[in-house]
């Protein structure tokens, strides 16, 4: 069973039944087809549904998925939910001109890292932004996901993608939330070789 799944069989604590308030911030900016990088249960894709959307939400956990699509069906949005790997998005196919990341960068090792930045780079348009909503270095030690620093943000998504700025934000949680950090990062796309 996944380690996500158990947290599942309860109310997790990052699930607070409406989307993450730096998410619904930046929701009038996006735009296209979507990827919701560690859904959950859905409020940050079926926000994005709502507005239009072509959503695409992946979760490993198959408990969140599951009430994900009953939440959809009960409102009556169009929203794809999968769950899937978060290091294997390439295998979705096609690309994405946006993709949310609300609470999962910051679950991932140093290793990880890289692999996912690789991965997002093989499903995003040129052009696409990535929202990305983590735990940062302000948040006291007391347990939880990994403090992100804005450097760590800035050495991960190094080039093909553009980080165009790192904002204080809040990560709501049931207990009333912890220092985040928002980060708008632009894939620009490979380099064109030019002819010689």
């Amino acid at each position: 069973m996944n380690p996500f799944d158990r947290m599942y069989e309860g109310t997790p604590p990052w699930e607070i039944d409406r989307p993450q308030g730096a998410i619904a911030s930046v929701a009038s900016a996006i735009r296209g087809r979507v990827l919701d990088v560690g859904c959950g249960t859905g409020e940050n894709t079926l926000l994005l549904a709502s507005r239009g959307c072509s959503v695409v939400g992946v979760d490993a956990a198959r408990a969140a998925i599951a009430a994900a699509m009953r939440k959809g069906a009960a409102r009556g949005l169009s929203a794809q939910f999968a769950v899937h790997d978060a290091l294997n998005v390439s295998s979705l196919g096609g690309t994405f001109d946006a993709v949310i990341d609300s609470g999962f960068f910051h679950t991932l090792s140093n290793d990880a890292r890289a692999d996912y930045a690789n991965e997002l780079a093989e499903v995003m348009a040129t052009g696409a932004t990535l929202y990305l909503l983590c735990f940062s270095e302000l948040e006291p030690e007391w347990g939880g996901p990994r403090r992100v620093t804005e450097a760590e943000l800035r050495a991960t998504f190094t080039r093909p993608f553009f980080v165009e700025s790192v904002e204080p934000a809040r990560y709501e949680t049931r207990d009333g939330g912890a220092h985040a950090h928002l980060a708008r990062i632009v894939f620009i796309g490979a380099p064109i070789a030019l002819p010689s």
